[in-house]
């Protein structure tokens, strides 16, 4: 299958190759995040998805190849010009001090910062557009420790918009959440993307990747890797040998699915 252009890519990798003791899980990945574009990222537990998430934001042990942000390998850039650039949402987040849901969205707004400098009122602003975005306007003063883990993904989510990045590494941005705010998550993003950001999700859902992304990278856990637009990707052969059992394509007029046959 033809790799798609990288001239336009945001952040691309080439020859990638990752290791964990004894086994190999993606080799020599070459794959460019476009602006404009959602990537799925699908396999089974342990593929590789995480991993490969971690090395394109520049916080994983490459083996081989290389990660390139614009026109520069990615170590050329510092943590700071990253972070302004590219968020990553974290499959787990972790509060290990008391705050509010507004003190962890104002979190995303220290790339754009100076050192010691405090956050603005326009800072304040846009993480309380943030809790919007995710249905948690009124959610500013309530403390973390107080929210469900649904309520608590969202801020989350929240947080890597406040960060205001050209690319978004989603590590399975809706677990967690329940059907409606799945689907507003996701459509969220896929506005994004279609304002010009680039965007690439972990999900375990090929219908719900078939349905908001335009490419599909999936991982088999052993190296192997296959990447290209969902219309050719996402098949009931392409997703049984995935997971490892029999699916079946659904079909309507206005989209498709996969389920277990």
């Amino acid at each position: 299958m033809t790799p798609p252009s990288v001239r336009d890519s945001v952040l691309r990798c080439s020859q990638l190759t990752l290791r964990v003791p004894g086994r190999t899980l993606v080799a020599k990945l070459d794959l460019a995040v476009r602006p404009g574009a959602v990537l799925a990222v699908l396999g089974r537990n342990g593929a590789g998805k995480s991993t490969t998430l971690h090395a394109l934001a520049g916080l994983r042990y490459v083996a081989n190849g290389e990660v390139i942000l614009g026109d520069r390998p990615l170590p050329s850039w510092s943590r700071r010009e990253i972070a302004r650039r590219v968020g990553l949402l974290p499959q787990a987040s972790e509060d290990p001090f008391p705050a509010t849901a507004l003190d962890a969205v104002l979190v995303g707004r220290h790339p754009h910062l100076d050192f010691w400098q405090w956050e603005t009122d326009a800072d304040r602003e846009i993480a309380h557009r943030c809790l919007a975005e995710v249905d948690l306007a009124a959610f500013g003063e309530r403390e973390l420790a107080t929210l469900s883990g649904g309520e608590r993904r969202r801020v989350a989510a929240a947080t890597v918009l406040a960060q205001d990045p050209q690319t978004y590494l989603l590590d399975e941005p809706i677990q967690q959440l329940d059907p409606q705010h799945q689907f507003d998550i996701l459509r969220m993003f896929r506005a994004l993307a279609n304002r010009g950001r680039a965007v690439a999700m972990i999900l375990h859902d090929a219908g719900l990747a078939a349905r908001f992304a335009d490419d599909a990278l999936l991982l088999f856990g052993d190296g192997r890797w296959v990447h290209g637009p969902c219309a050719e990707v996402l098949n009931e052969a392409s997703i049984g040998e995935l997971y490892g059992m029999p699916v079946r394509e659904l079909r309507w007029a206005d989209g498709r699915t996969f389920v277990a046959a």
